[in-house]
């Protein structure tokens, strides 16, 4: 009979100890999801401000600068993050290669087939 009572309570036992590391499981899950969803909502809030301030910085510059449009501003705008991505990978350690315009199409075309060129290359190291 003793062992009979023994078999159920470690049966018991080995059951309510399954059912913890469940909750444990689900519990560390959920703060996972949490923790990405609270991520997500900053990665948002961030471009959000970041298109707030562009905006702003296009407005204010087409206002203060006559004869200036919209696109030149951010033509303006895509060729300084251009100059400061080349000084970036340019500082990085184990930069091989940089990538520069060719002659004959527009500065814009040029930052955008550079940064292609440049994410292709960065994939075949890889």
């Amino acid at each position: 009979m003793n062992e009979i009572n023994a078999s159920k309570r470690l049966k018991e036992a080995a059951f309510e100890k399954a059912e913890g590391e469940k909750v444990l499981l689900v519990k560390s899950a959920e703060a996972e999801a949490e923790s990405k969803y609270l991520s997500g909502l900053g990665v948002a809030r961030q471009r959000k401000a970041i298109v707030d301030g562009l905006r702003d910085s296009i407005s204010q510059f087409s206002e203060g600068v006559q004869g200036s449009r919209p696109k030149d501003v951010i033509d303006l705008l895509l060729l300084t993050q251009y100059f400061d991505m080349l000084k970036d990978v340019g500082a990085q350690a184990g930069t091989r290669a940089v990538f520069l315009p060719k002659k004959g199409a527009s500065q814009v075309g040029h930052v955008r087939d550079g940064l292609l060129q440049a994410t292709a290359g960065s994939r075949n190291l890889a």
